[in-house]
């Protein structure tokens, strides 16, 4: 069943779920896919090319998600994929405006996995390297032949089904599949006091030394590993 509405209209959405949910009752998975590309430098980019991409991915998927969040909750299942990419978790030359809106999705993914947790909604990311109508024009048709969708297609069924993982980044494309993590480094302690910038510089391969490095549960760990360096140096002296 097709729906032509605009998510980046909350109540166009709503009515979306509405429609859905009177033709089946229930709504069990939502993939979050709604896409545009205004590609340019940042110098030369306008903000209303900026701002048009972040609502449309970002405002896309938090108003599809707001509109299936009560639901889900209350039946005690759902499974919500977002569909990231590489650009917003690695960068991309041009693609500031869907960068910062890609990886942005990650971020809703990692509190909303949390939230949702509890009422079995597992939340995950995507990050697709496929053909599509955005991309059609930018690459070789070799590499577009090899890129088919359908190569992705396991990684978000994986994402979407009864058994899927929680927090998981993967990313798929040609029939390869990966997984992204953001990670937390040991780091060390520099201290307070004027000459802590100085001290941090010196030590700054020490602090993103990534061996013992961790994916964090939540982002009280970040503190909690902070405090502890802090407590431990202040037990020393």
């Amino acid at each position: 069943m097709a729906d032509g509405g605009d998510v980046t209209q909350f109540a166009q959405m709503e009515a979306m779920v509405a429609r859905a949910l009177g033709e089946w009752g229930r709504i069990d998975i939502l993939v979050n896919n709604a896409g545009v590309l205004r590609d340019k430098s940042f110098a030369k980019m306008s903000l209303d090319d900026f701002r048009r991409v972040m609502d449309v991915h970002l405002m896309g998927a938090v108003h599809c998600t707001k509109a299936v969040w009560a639901l889900m909750n209350e039946q005690k299942y759902g499974r919500i994929v977002m569909t990231t990419s590489s650009s917003g978790l690695y960068g991309n030359f041009g693609q500031s405006n869907y960068g910062a809106a890609k990886l942005a999705l990650v971020g809703l993914m990692q509190t909303l996995s949390i939230e949702g947790a509890k009422n079995d909604i597992r939340v995950n990311c995507l990050a697709p390297t496929a053909a599509t109508r955005m991309t059609e024009d930018l690459m070789p048709e070799a590499v577009l032949e090899a890129l088919k969708p359908q190569a992705v297609v396991p990684a978000m069924l994986v994402l979407a089904g009864q058994a899927a993982p929680n927090r998981t980044i993967l990313c798929a494309g040609a029939g390869s599949f990966e997984a992204a993590h953001i990670t937390l480094t040991n780091g060390a302690w520099s201290g307070l006091g004027s000459d802590a910038p100085e001290r941090l510089a010196e030590r700054l391969a020490e602090v993103t030394d990534r061996s013992g490095e961790i994916v964090p549960q939540s982002g009280a760990a970040q503190g909690s590993n902070e405090v502890g360096k802090a407590m431990a140096h202040a037990g020393r002296h």
